[in-house]
């Protein structure tokens, strides 16, 4: 099994019945790590060469994180721009996103058809999380797959559940 670094950022997670149902299987595997960047960084004072140090462990990455007013959760996005470094692009230094798989789990209050160029939002999820897909790409890193759930706080525990097995299907690929 891939040895796999979960980055999770949920700033109201006490409101969120999908993510904690999500986040409690990584707790069951061994091979994933739960970063909760929340619970370890409450004053948004994040140790950066520790955590660049810390993602050289890890052969996979998972970013986990619900849509917070149509972006990134906050503290995610001051996680990237402390953590991610510039000198990895540098010929010669280590890149430890470089060809690395990684897979985005974005969860969303909204419904399917308001993220569309014609819906309520006129945006994708995609086009509104782009700020990580690009570093991602930046960095060389092979992005697999991003789910989306959708209208995650109005999921009944058997739809949470499925939403946990597909997921759970596409990290064992």
């Amino acid at each position: 099994m891939k040895k796999t670094l979960v980055v999770f950022a949920h700033p109201y997670l006490e409101h969120s019945n999908s993510n904690v149902e999500l986040i409690n299987f990584y707790v069951r595997h061994q091979h994933f790590t739960l970063r909760d960047l929340y619970e370890e960084y409450p004053d948004f004072h994040i140790a950066a060469f520790r955590e660049r140090k810390r993602l050289k462990n890890y052969d996979r990455f998972v970013f986990q994180f619900p849509l917070i007013w149509f972006g990134i959760p906050p503290l995610l996005r001051l996680w990237i721009d402390e953590v991610f470094d510039r000198d990895w692009l540098k010929e010669g230094e280590y890149n430890p996103l470089e060809n690395k798989e990684v897979y985005i789990l974005v969860t969303t209050g909204g419904k399917e058809r308001s993220f569309s160029r014609h819906g309520t939002y006129k945006y994708t999820v995609e086009e509104l999380i782009s700020s990580l897909i690009v570093s991602l790409n930046v960095f060389k890193a092979n992005l697999k797959n991003i789910k989306i759930v959708y209208e995650a706080n109005k999921l009944s525990k058997k739809d949470i559940i499925l939403h946990k097995q597909k997921f759970t299907e596409l990290l064992n690929q």
